[in-house]
């Protein structure tokens, strides 16, 4: 077994199955899909450690959030084999890989263009046709692709996404952090009958999306 896969399997055996993930098929993604692959050279040894990977270039910080949270939100999630999902602010494109071995279809966006080209690159080499990753704002998803059964944050908002919301399918769901609280909280956000009813599913941090941001208050 490869350095690499060695700590993959580590990876899912000490962060993401102690942290109550038991969905088989997320277990086999995350043993299968390489998050080596999705970062830098210089970063890949970082690749499996507990930590908001920055895949960032010329000083902009994006990130893949950590592993065991990604497994939560897809777990949280409930994909079907059928379900069509997109991914926002998907940066290199590692959570919307996984998400495709879980879906029957994938849109990732990502508003910094050079990372949707690494991103498609990778998934392509990877073999995986369901998916595809475009240039875009986070709070704009993608109307083209809608409707969503499930709309994944790769990271933090701090503003209620209505433009995302309303991308959803009845009886569709939202999972991310939302960062308006202290602590931060992942939630699950449910489209039911036009309306949405918010969830919470335990606590947790990541960066915030940009473009998500909340708006700076005035101070006299």
């Amino acid at each position: 077994m490869s350095g690499f896969s060695t700590a993959r399997q580590k990876m899912v055996d000490g962060q993401v199955r102690t942290n109550d993930v038991t969905d088989r098929r997320i277990l086999d993604a995350m043993l299968s899909v390489p998050r080596e692959a999705f970062a830098p050279a210089s970063r890949q040894a970082l690749a499996y450690l507990d930590l908001d990977l920055d895949v960032g270039a010329d000083g902009a910080r994006r990130f893949l959030i950590k592993p065991a949270l990604t497994a939560k939100m897809l777990q949280a999630a409930e994909i079907t084999e059928t379900d069509n999902v997109l991914v926002v602010g998907c940066a290199t494109g590692y959570i919307a890989a996984l998400a495709a071995k879980l879906a029957g279809r994938v849109t990732a966006t990502e508003p910094d263009s050079a990372l949707v080209a690494k991103a498609n690159e990778t998934l392509a080499g990877l073999g995986l046709g369901n998916v595809t990753c475009k240039a875009a704002a986070c709070p704009d998803g993608d109307p083209a692709g809608a409707p969503y059964d499930a709309i994944i944050l790769n990271g933090a908002t701090e503003i209620t996404p209505e433009g995302l919301l309303g991308q959803l399918r009845e009886g569709g769901r939202l999972v991310g952090v939302f960062a308006g609280t202290v602590p931060q909280r992942a939630v699950i956000v449910t489209r039911s009958h036009g309306e949405f009813g918010h969830r919470t599913l335990f606590d947790a941090a990541a960066p915030v999306l940009p473009g998500l941001e909340r708006a700076p208050a005035f101070v006299f």
